[in-house]
């Protein structure tokens, strides 16, 4: 029982008078806390753990989710299994050392091993003649044959430099003075039994013209090709014409190839052309052909620059194009004021000394543009339109996008007319990675080995 005195007061004298009060009456009782008994642990279901992963990953920006997948493929035996899936769907072998554990992985004599190199789809793989412990031609083409589903394939070739003065990954002039050797008839062999891809990637750094020939005659099947470097060469005038029809054609070649080369390449690629992009200005000459040969079936088109009358007029003989793309930041205006009905991106440079007026026009008139995307060079974010390029775009209800990133802004246009919100695809590869990941139930992601 608690105890309290009081002092009660008056003007002759003071009364102290002690009166005992319970506390312990005065607040309710406390409840009695009830235990809930602890739910059982209840395992998340394979399903979520996939599609938690596959969210999680950027199929074209891979490498950063790299560990992401390794630590996810040590938490247990169920998230192994996937994440591996996701790792080996994208591969880069460098050295012989990657290709040997490449091998033991995929090792198709165990079913795990044959589920892994059935999910590869992407492979990189470099074959640099300085490396002490290079990946050997004869390996290179034994790992492409151990992914029966792989799709897509890039080989960058580079030459021997004299003992102490290269430098690895310096891709100059320099380089491709080095010789590097062909592929001998075994490793052609091997190559043409295994997967018939349909996307190549080829940069030859080396003084080598007839390893590009050779790759594409292993592969009739191919329908993307994307090469740089060294210019090919053709070996005779009386060379049989490339045998596939082209769908995508990309080029960043050191020279201007000729147009006795571009004639053999696309040969059968006539209707069926869609996607053009050339990192190097062309001749005038070699425009010409392009768009006389194949710009009825063009839907997206690339080019550096585009700084005159003619190729202007060449751009709007390409009726069906959704997609134009104008790296440089100076186009002729008479280029924006004619440009093809139907393109959906449009896509350019800007510097502070831009004619931004004729592209304002453009995207108010325009009633099928989606899409514009700036490359913003030094100056071109202080541009006196710019506020208004943004104002036509809101109006007309078309996405405007900036960057000053030239990989990020090469990576928005390849082939897509209305690019997605990440990194696009081309259309060919989306849909053969949807076919991929509904044969083998998984999506896409990386792997260095």
């Amino acid at each position: 029982m608690g105890y309290l005195g009081f002092i009660f007061g008056s003007s002759s004298r003071t009364t102290t008078q002690h009166v005992d009060v319970d506390l312990t009456t005065l607040y309710a009782p406390k409840k009695p806390v009830a235990r809930q008994p602890r739910p059982p642990s209840v395992p998340i279901p394979m399903e979520i753990v996939m599609s938690i992963l596959e969210a999680a990953f950027d199929t074209h920006e891979p490498a950063s989710f790299t560990g992401l997948l390794k630590n996810a493929s040590l938490v247990c035996k169920g998230w192994s299994a996937t994440a591996q899936r996701l790792l080996f769907r994208n591969v880069t072998l460098t050295t012989q050392t990657a290709y040997i554990a490449f091998q033991d992985a995929v090792n198709r004599a165990t079913p795990h091993g044959r589920l892994l190199g059935d999910t590869v789809v992407r492979m990189k793989v470099v074959l640099d003649q300085n490396q002490p412990y290079r990946l050997s031609h004869r390996s290179f083409a034994r790992a492409v044959s151990l992914c029966p589903n792989l799709y897509e394939l890039s080989v960058a070739l580079y030459g021997e430099g004299a003992p102490g003065l290269d430098i690895v990954g310096v891709p100059d002039a320099s380089r491709m003075k080095r010789s590097a050797p062909s592929f001998d008839d075994r490793t052609l062999a091997v190559l043409r039994a295994g997967p018939q891809i349909s996307a190549l990637q080829f940069s030859n750094w080396s003084d080598n013209s007839d390893s590009l020939l050779q790759l594409l005659d292993v592969w009739p099947s191919l329908t993307s090709l994307d090469i740089s470097g060294t210019t090919p060469q053709l070996p005779s005038d009386t060379v049989e014409p490339f045998p596939c029809a082209l769908r995508e054609l990309r080029t960043n070649l050191q020279v201007s190839p000729s147009i006795e080369f571009m004639r053999w390449l696309l040969h059968h690629s006539t209707g069926t052309l869609q996607v053009l992009d050339l990192a190097r200005e062309p001749t005038p000459e070699m425009l010409e052909y392009l768009v006389s040969e194949h710009g009825p079936t063009l839907e997206s088109l690339g080019l550096p620059a585009c700084g005159t009358h003619e190729g202007a007029a060449a751009v709007r003989k390409c009726a069906a194009l959704r997609e134009l793309k104008i790296e440089s930041a100076w186009a002729a205006p008479m280029l924006y004021k004619n440009l093809p009905r139907g393109i959906q991106h449009l896509a350019f440079g800007v510097d502070a000394d831009t004619p931004l007026q004729p592209v304002i026009q453009a995207i108010r008139k325009s009633e099928d543009l989606r899409v514009v995307t700036m490359q913003v060079w030094h100056g071109g974010q202080r541009h006196p339109l710019l506020a208004n390029v943004r104002i036509a775009c809101a109006i007309n209800g078309v996405d405007l996008r900036l960057t000053n990133d030239v990989p990020a802004f090469r990576a928005i246009t390849r082939g897509d007319p209305v690019p997605s919100a990440t990194y696009p695809r081309t259309r060919s590869l989306d849909n053969i990675l949807y076919m991929a990941s509904r044969a083998t139930s998984t999506i896409s992601p990386t792997t260095d080995i």
